[in-house]
């Protein structure tokens, strides 16, 4: 079973940077993406960032030029560089795993998010 640790999360200022961990321990196995979630509160979590196995990255459109994803295949770490955070991207991050089952099935694996807060 893969575990997530994530790490990276607190406060900043308008304009400011944080850069967010995640690693995956235990059965690395059939890991072919991974990313970053956010919820803000009294909103639905949205994707943020997401990369496969092959380097095919999506980012939200808020966050684009902004943010940054990177991976680690053989150590399954993912890292979010956030610059010039707003106000609006205050929200907790979740890491996200897609391992595949078989060959026409995954499963989601989420960390227990962090807390990124922007003060104006």
């Amino acid at each position: 079973q893969v575990q997530l640790v994530e790490s990276g999360g607190g406060l900043v200022q308008t304009g400011g940077s944080l850069r967010l961990s995640c690693a995956a321990s235990g059965s690395g196995f059939g890991i072919n993406a991974m990313g970053w979630y956010r919820q803000a509160q009294g909103k639905q979590r949205e994707r943020v960032a997401m990369i496969t196995n092959g380097g095919s990255i999506d980012y939200a459109d808020s966050v684009k030029d902004r943010f940054t994803i990177a991976r680690d295949n053989v150590k399954n770490t993912v890292t979010l560089q956030m610059n010039s955070l707003k106000p609006e991207d205050t929200a907790v991050y979740f890491c996200y795993v897609r391992q595949s089952i078989t060959p026409s099935a995954y499963r989601g694996i989420w960390g227990q998010g962090t807390l990124v807060t922007v003060s104006s």
